[in-house]
């Protein structure tokens, strides 16, 4: 046993400790004692995007996830944490578009698409160096030795025959559809990633021949020439189905035709509104529903087209009031009003505003009904007909999969009733290119390019979440039959944040499903966003951010992981202050000071390491503790490792993190330590006393270590243990 220093100096200790850790072996479950006879429990960490550094939002993710595989190790499981970093297509090309302009004056356009391609690797691999470097300073227990990332050879494989595997199921097509696109960053967004901001606008009220009109974009009234009202609308009862009639508009005279479709809302407006087929999903289906024009008014860049006559070749932000002006001159503008406050859809991960357009791209259809020839989900059976919406569906509804809290069930069937086809083709360089190539009429789609010349591969890329849906078994080894995908899949729980539900969680149900016939998980446990202590979201606009880093500087890491811990619940907000990473410094000096006073105090006297709990004097043992200090502290003791370990198996992190600290602060040191002090002094209490402090202690530090692993292990380590405590049997 060695004497503890007078202060606990977490910058000593941190760096030593995980070294120590590393050199163990032990993250790596293959590693571990009795390693064959352990049962598998599995956790792949949701990759960190490589754009960047890491923010307390995932410090907080990422602090769950390695309270739940620390305990799951100490339960004596083969417990295995995959490490991995997102190569993050639209949002790494777009960071490293900026800074490439800022300081070099130059864009994608003056680079060849291989040599762009190894710039941003080269770029987005420096930031994934980084960012590993933060996991470890946070003292997180991932194996990696099994590192991964989306972008790299091993996921290069899997995703080339994902794709393949999907589109001669028929599940992957391309076809002209109505998708988000992104004028500014020139690429599809998925609807997912579309962010709607709250803006104030104009809004203009026109006059269309007999009828009232309204709109915040007058731009794109040029391809307008039906008018939709609603069937049972009394107001329009004299006007029929396909009904001519001749007015005035933007550019001269035209013919507009009457529809009666239930898509019009009687309660908006006037309750008549004309149509932009090829700008409005909504206005998109109802022309498919008549067989109606769609003619294009806005290109790619935001530009108008010839159809808009005199206005063509101007960008829409410009036209828009000369276009107004133009209108106001003949007569047609009967109202405008201020201030009208509406949501807009901009690409969240970069900020353009989405302009609906027609295009060709790639999709995963989620209605096609294919066979699962081998099953293991609930309720279809191998042979079965089902599609990738019953899947994702079916896996959740039986309690195949649980989603925790329960609450967020609702919210992801919703999702799935009313999800459309899944357009996963994206007009970037930075990402996994389709491996689909063509020459002539020929098309051609394997994992590997086709022999022959002439062939042109196709120029889009993968949508990132298209890789990251397969994360959970392509970081195993599939599409290879390995022994880590038999051993370790499905894993046990996912854990990520409540905004990605559907981005990825879906995902990953809906790619498992199809290629493995399986649950890629068994739990998802949601987490909230960590916010600033007003409840507020963290921005660069509110300069209220906070590095993570900085708090484990000046707190220690344990300091900052209890803070996080301790107020959270599952898929609840957080609200981070400073206040309570400094309580929790002051929680891992008590902790420090109980130990060395325990030490100090067992030095000489015969206590042996490994002795087992003190019992109650009632035939069981001779050890017995005989003072109601004693019975009190061991009572509670007992209590608190059923309830601890009752909330940790069900995922309720934040009650096990509140009743370690109350019973170590208030019932262990305050209570019996006080206490103690008398009993030492009493020759019949003296070695019951030492054993009831010391066992104590150490099962103090078993339970606390997945949460504060640093000062536990250190602790431990003075003690005189012989294992780490990192591998040491959680209590009983």
């Amino acid at each position: 046993m060695k004497e503890l220093e007078k202060t606990y100096d977490h910058s000593k200790v941190e760096q030593k400790i995980y070294q120590k850790w590393l050199d163990s072996g032990y993250f790596n479950p293959d590693m571990l004692p009795n390693a064959k006879d352990r049962e598998p429990f599995t956790i792949a960490l949701p990759p960190p995007n490589v754009t960047g550094v890491l923010h307390m939002g995932h410090a907080f993710e990422d602090t769950i996830q390695d309270v739940i595989i620390r305990y799951q190790r100490m339960r004596g499981r083969r417990a295995l944490w995959l490490p991995g970093t997102d190569h993050a297509a639209i949002a790494t090309q777009a960071k490293f578009e900026k800074e490439l302009y800022k300081k070099e004056k130059k864009s994608r356009h003056d680079f060849s698409r291989e040599e762009f391609f190894r710039m941003i690797q080269k770029f987005a691999l420096s930031n994934q160096q980084g960012i590993l470097s933060q996991l470890h300073k946070l003292g997180l227990s991932m194996d990696w030795s099994r590192l991964a990332f989306t972008l790299d050879k091993q996921r290069e494989k899997a995703v080339r025959t994902a794709f393949k595997k999907m589109y001669e199921a028929g599940l992957i097509y391309r076809g002209k559809r109505m998708v988000n696109w992104d004028p500014k960053a020139q690429t599809t967004v998925s609807d997912d990633e579309i962010e709607y901001v709250e803006q104030k606008d104009l809004f203009y009220h026109f006059k269309y021949g007999p009828f009232d009109i309204a709109t915040v974009r007058p731009e794109t009234k040029f391809g307008d020439k039906y008018v939709v009202m609603h069937p049972k609308d009394k107001r329009y009862k004299k006007y029929k189905h396909g009904q001519k009639i001749e007015l005035e508009w933007i550019n001269g005279p035209i013919t507009a035709t009457i529809i009666k479709d239930e898509a019009a809302d009687m309660e908006f407006g006037s309750g008549a509104m004309t149509i932009t087929p090829a700008h409005s999903a909504i206005d998109f289906e109802i022309a498919q529903r008549h067989g109606l024009d769609i003619d294009r008014v806005i290109d790619d860049r935001g530009v108008l087209l010839p159809i808009a006559g005199e206005f063509a070749g101007i960008h829409i932000k410009k036209a828009r009031l000369e276009i107004v002006e133009k209108l106001r001159k003949k007569g047609l503008v009967t109202k405008i009003e201020e201030n009208y406050v509406h949501n807009v859809a901009t690409n969240m991960r970069g900020g353009g505003i989405i302009e609906p357009q027609i295009k060709l791209q790639w999709f995963i259809d989620v209605n096609k009904k294919f066979t699962l020839k081998n099953s293991k989900i609930s309720g279809i059976p191998a042979g079965e007909k089902t599609t990738l919406k019953d899947v994702m569906r079916k896996t959740v509804e039986s309690g195949q999969i649980k989603i925790m809290p329960e609450r967020f069930e609702k919210i992801y069937f919703h999702w799935i009733d009313n999800l459309r086809d899944w357009c996963i083709s994206r007009q970037i360089v930075y990402g996994h290119r389709i491996p689909v190539w063509y020459r002539g009429d020929e098309i051609h789609c394997d994992i590997n390019s086709p022999k022959g010349e002439g062939w042109l591969q196709d120029t889009d890329t993968l949508d990132t979440w298209f890789s990251s849906g397969l994360w959970t078994f392509s970081t195993l080894g599939w599409p290879d039959e390995t022994a880590d995908l038999k051993t370790y899949h499905p894993t046990s729980v996912m854990i990520p944040g409540y905004e990605i539900l559907f981005f990825w969680v879906a995902r990953m149900i809906l790619m498992s499903g199809f290629l493995l016939g399986d649950i890629p998980f068994r739990q998802v446990v949601l987490h909230g966003m960590v916010r600033d202590k007003l409840g507020r979201k963290f921005s660069k606009s509110l300069d209220n951010g906070v590095d993570p880093l900085d708090m484990t500087a000046k707190y220690g890491t344990d300091a900052l992981r209890m803070a996080l811990i301790f107020g959270s619940g599952p898929g609840n907000d957080v609200a981070f202050d400073e206040q309570r990473v400094k309580g929790m410094k002051h929680f891992a000096n008590k902790l420090w000071n109980i130990s060395r006073y325990v030490m100090t105090n067992t030095e000489n006297a015969p206590v042996g390491a490994g002795f087992s709990r003190p019992q109650y004097d009632d035939g069981r043992a001779s050890a017995a503790p005989t003072t109601d200090a004693d019975k009190n502290i061991l009572d509670k003791l007992d209590s608190v490792i059923k309830s601890v370990t009752n909330n940790l198996e069900n995922y309720r992190l934040h009650e096990a993190a509140q009743e370690i600290y109350q019973f170590t602060w208030h019932e262990f040191a305050d209570v019996y330590i006080e206490a103690s002090k008398n009993q030492l002094k009493d020759e019949k209490l003296f070695e019951q006393t030492l054993y009831t402090l010391h066992f104590t202690l150490l099962t103090i530090l078993k339970f606390l270590h997945p949460f504060m692993p640093f000062v536990t292990e250190e602790i431990w380590s003075k003690l005189g243990q012989k294992d780490l405590l990192l591998i040491v049997e959680w209590p009983k």
